[in-house]
């Protein structure tokens, strides 16, 4: 099976998710929800699923639940197909 991982810098309280760009060696993605209880983790997990029309399921926090520097593993997609549809 096809995955891959992904560094995110997460952003949580902005008015709304979305995409912002490259930071470093990190993906900046805003996030709408609180970082309060892992909601802003969950939101950023859905939304990241998606926007890469995946289940939630393919998209996993494997590090970083209580910072905004994140690690996720995404599975069914590479790197490279991962970059071009979250940054067109």
């Amino acid at each position: 099976m096809t995955s891959c991982r992904l560094e995110i810098k997460a952003v949580p309280n902005a008015p709304r998710t979305q995409v912002i760009g490259w930071l470093g060696e990190a993906l900046k993605v805003k996030v709408h929800a609180p970082a309060l209880e892992g909601k802003a983790n969950e939101e950023l997990c859905s939304f990241l699923a998606e926007t890469l029309g995946l289940p939630k399921r393919s998209v996993r926090l494997l590090q970083g639940d209580t910072s905004r520097k994140k690690l996720l593993e995404i599975d069914g997609l590479t790197r490279e197909q991962v970059v071009a549809l979250l940054l067109p």
